[in-house]
């Protein structure tokens, strides 16, 4: 088995089907849902994952984010908070075509 690409900015994600990305009120807090159970996100975590579309790149994220939180430089946060995220399988790379 061939060890996956590195993560890079250029690298298009989106969240697999075994999970669901969905504001929850009770927690106050954007959850990722799983057939399993769920797992609450931090306000980071959330802000991320929720631009994770399978259209946009890690650097259009980055872009977004710091439009939305400016004076903040977040590439590197961004890019750990991707790989912990992909090595636990909450985020993939798009598939071509």
């Amino acid at each position: 088995m061939s060890e996956p690409p590195p993560l890079t900015p250029g690298a298009v994600l989106h969240i697999p089907r075994l999970y669901r990305l969905q504001w929850e009120e009770a927690q106050q807090a954007y959850v990722l849902l799983y057939p399993e159970g769920m797992i609450k996100l931090n306000q980071a975590a959330g802000e991320i994952l929720k631009r994770v579309d399978g259209n946009a790149t890690i650097d259009e994220i980055v872009q977004q984010l710091e439009a939305a939180f400016p004076g903040a430089e977040l590439r590197g946060d961004v890019m750990e908070f991707m790989e912990a995220a992909y090595g636990k399988g909450w985020i993939k790379f798009k598939q071509a075509g």
